[in-house]
């Protein structure tokens, strides 16, 4: 990826609906080259998809929570691909410290966060779970 390829990435991440002909015009490039930027990094999976981000309190009804998760000795892979199965998973991220990932967790209820919870910590690989809710947003950036 060159410059232009992070610069059209960042546009994206601000707004993906921008149409190609504004994305060329901000760019500096012609239609066809964002056209064929975009193809390529989809089709090389850098763009996996596109999805709506919503103010948190529009979705007041959700429950967000974030589990640090510690990996038994190299089975960090394994566990990766087990919990990007899990459908409580929002977002995995590989950390550094204490912890080896991190996972937000979405679910309507309680009830349901319990059961999302129940199934992760029974996956083989994991030693020790921490679980903190969201109470509050007070930036998004």
């Amino acid at each position: 990826m060159d410059e232009t390829d992070h610069h059209l990435l960042a546009l994206l991440r601000q707004d993906a609906r921008l149409t190609v002909a504004a994305l060329a015009v901000k760019l500096k490039v012609s239609r066809g080259t964002v056209t064929n930027r975009i193809r390529r990094l989809e089709d090389s999976g850098t763009i996996v998809g596109y999805t709506v981000r919503l103010r948190p309190d529009v979705q007041h009804n959700q429950i967000i929570a974030w589990m640090s998760i510690a990996v038994d000795g190299n089975q960090t892979r394994a566990v990766i691909a087990n919990l990007l199965g899990e459908p409580g998973v929002a977002a995995l991220h590989d950390t550094n410290g204490r912890w080896d990932l991190l996972a937000e967790l979405r679910a309507e209820t309680l009830q349901e966060l319990a059961k999302v919870l129940e199934r992760i910590r029974l996956l083989k690989g994991i030693s020790n779970t921490e679980t903190s809710i969201h109470l509050e947003t007070f930036r998004v950036a």
